[in-house]
């Protein structure tokens, strides 16, 4: 399994939506919640090129999003599993051994607007 990094927006991403959910829907939704963030962020640093990891050009150079809901089983906890993940992680692995973080996003944003310099990869 590769390492991987966080950019500076992606831990801010995680911070946020964390604190959202604690103050909408408490404590034990915000465990849930990172419970699979952390699930999922392992699943691609694992394998990059899962099934259900998608190519988004779009979004910046070897950039590939995946959503949520396709680690939400793995992430299942002795008080149940995140019924709706709504969030999308930004990622690429141009090197093999560290797989680089670039955003966590709601999935109904507009992706596009949310294209990644280089610089923002750090």
């Amino acid at each position: 399994m590769a390492r991987y990094r966080l950019s500076a927006s992606a831990q801010a991403d995680i911070i946020d939506i964390l604190e959202w959910t604690q103050a909408r829907f408490g404590d034990a939704a915000r465990e849930r919640y990172e419970v699979l963030l952390a699930t999922a962020i392992r699943d691609i640093a694992a394998e990059p090129d899962r099934p259900g990891a998608v190519d988004r050009p779009e979004l910046g150079k070897d950039a590939r999003t995946w959503h949520l809901r396709l680690s939400r089983e793995r992430a299942r906890t002795d008080v149940g599993a995140v019924r709706r993940p709504r969030h999308f992680i930004l990622f690429r692995a141009t090197n093999p051994d560290v797989l680089e973080i670039g955003r966590v996003l709601y999935d109904a944003m507009e992706l596009a607007r949310y294209r990644l310099r280089e610089e923002d990869w750090n």
